[in-house]
């Protein structure tokens, strides 16, 4: 076995790199609208629990680093079975690569939202890289690329955030 695939057995690795391509070519085929529009309430709430008391999030206007929380799933809430991430994700727990740990977000933010609009959030398998041995243990560092839109009645789509997701799905280091 390579010392490159760090224990991990060559038919796993095939297997895990084929399903990432497959998953790849899907792009961003998985798409979620927000449940609500963007409202005042949420943003208050947000605000308050993140002690952040800027004037203008009581004016209509949503902290750009809120995008995310217009399109979560809600408690209980399931992933489609065309979102990226999380079919990739579940090949890597089939595979024995059971832990999570998140590692970075990158953010980028276009402008703030504003009450009333509409979020939608596209969302794609970037890359899956690995087996890589890290101290948590053997895995995969997993990255996702979403990108949050508001439509407007012209029909032009216009991003207003968007995000590099990467986290690592591996073996325990205790049971690798």
């Amino acid at each position: 076995m390579s010392a490159e695939l760090h224990g991990v057995d060559p038919e796993v690795h095939e297997h895990v790199r084929a399903e990432a391509e497959r998953i790849q070519g899907w792009g961003e085929a998985a798409q979620r609208w927000a449940r609500d529009p963007v409202n005042q309430t949420t943003i208050n709430n947000w605000v308050e629990a993140m002690g952040n008391d800027n004037p203008r999030w009581h004016e209509g206007e949503a902290p750009p680093s809120m995008a995310q929380v217009w399109t979560m799933y809600g408690q209980g809430g399931r992933a489609s079975e065309d979102d990226p991430l999380h079919a990739m994700m579940g090949v890597l727990t089939d595979a024995g690569f059971t832990a999570v740990l998140g590692t970075n977000s990158d953010q980028t933010y276009h402008r703030t939202l504003l009450v009333g609009e509409q979020v939608r959030v596209t969302t794609a398998l970037d890359s899956v890289v690995g087996p890589k041995r890290t101290g948590m243990g053997v895995g995969y560092f997993v990255t996702s690329r979403s990108t949050w839109y508001v439509d407007h009645d012209s029909g032009e789509a216009e991003p207003v955030a968007s995000m590099l997701f990467r986290v690592l799905k591996f073996v325990p280091r205790s049971a690798s």
